[in-house]
């Protein structure tokens, strides 16, 4: 069970869980015998017969048709297709030998898609169990001003643990319901910090979303790291 510690317009705190809710198709596929597929992973070609491989090696894209024609360079039959059981991400040079130390930028962008401003990257630590709980901003959006402005890309739902927890999550959904509107919620003091749910991983800014119908609740985390905005 993954828990969230979370705090409400009060500032009183308690440690919930969240899921998130797969939705299950109702078609299924299968192949002409009836079987259910399943996927593999299988080596398309490798370095050597990457085309900038064979560029250097035959000169120009004259040579390299040529080269593909009368020895089928583009293809080695010993491995292409080959299955993969597991594979890793490696960062290599123009030259293909491999990177073992690696800088990573985190790159800014107004909304034309010049570049505003880069920095390096720093992997932040995971910030919604911390000692300072999720925090309301108290940052009211209205449900139709915000599905305008924010590109919401996850969301969990966030739910009681225990009896106690019930009614401290039934109220915040029961207030965010009557508003019709989101809530910042986020770390730090104030807040408006964005969220990190595991080490290293991506800062999201996060809306809560309340809803009740009699003693049912459902209260939503919606995620977001990317604005809408309008060009000038």
């Amino acid at each position: 069970m993954r828990t969230i510690n979370i705090a409400n317009e009060k500032k009183r705190d308690a440690t919930v869980s969240f899921e998130t809710k797969k939705r299950e198709s109702a078609i299924q596929y299968v192949l002409p015998d009836g079987s259910v597929p399943i996927n593999v992973r299988i080596l398309k070609s490798t370095v050597e017969q990457d085309l900038p491989a064979l560029l250097e090696k035959c000169g120009s894209l004259e040579n390299v048709a040529e080269e593909i024609m009368n020895n089928d360079s583009e293809i080695d039959f010993e491995k292409v297709g080959v299955l993969l059981e597991s594979a890793r991400k490696l960062f290599v040079t123009k030259k293909n030998s491999i990177l073992y130390s690696v800088d990573l930028y985190e790159i800014v962008k107004n909304p034309d898609g010049s570049e505003k401003g880069r920095h390096l990257y720093t992997k932040g630590r995971a910030n919604i169990k911390a000692e300072t709980p999720v925090l309301w901003s108290g940052k009211f959006f209205p449900k139709s001003e915000a599905v305008r402005m924010f590109v919401f890309s996850r969301k969990y739902q966030i739910r009681h643990v225990n009896g106690l927890t019930y009614d401290f999550l039934y109220d915040m959904a029961k207030q965010l319901h009557e508003k019709k509107s989101l809530m910042l919620v986020g770390s730090g003091k104030k807040g408006i910090q964005p969220l990190i749910f595991h080490d290293g991983g991506v800062p999201y800014r996060g809306f809560l979303e309340g809803r009740i119908r009699d003693d049912a609740y459902c209260l939503i985390l919606h995620l977001t790291n990317l604005e809408l905005k309008e060009l000038g």
